[in-house]
């Protein structure tokens, strides 16, 4: 996990990384990685992980532009999964 977060955190554009295990079993160990920068490339991220033994599952987030919008609870929301 150490060296995960900081061979990420080395990528250019990267200026923060958190990595949060979740799960583990006999084989896998789930983790949550969250990777914070202001010109991420995320293709040298999967390839990182990759070359690391880890897949992407899925990605949940994503955030861009000159200010992070906060999420917030909208009408629609009580119809969605969150």
């Amino acid at each position: 996990m150490v060296e995960l977060s900081e061979a990420l955190s080395h990528l250019e554009g990267v200026e923060g990384v958190n990595v949060i295990i979740y799960e583990i079993d006999q084989q896998v160990e789930n983790a949550k990685v969250i990777v914070a920068g202001s010109s991420i490339d995320f293709e040298g991220i999967k390839k990182k992980l990759e070359e690391m033994g880890a897949t992407i599952h899925s990605v949940d987030e994503v955030a861009a532009g000159k200010r992070i919008v906060e999420e917030v609870k909208t009408p629609q929301d009580r119809y969605a999964r969150m």
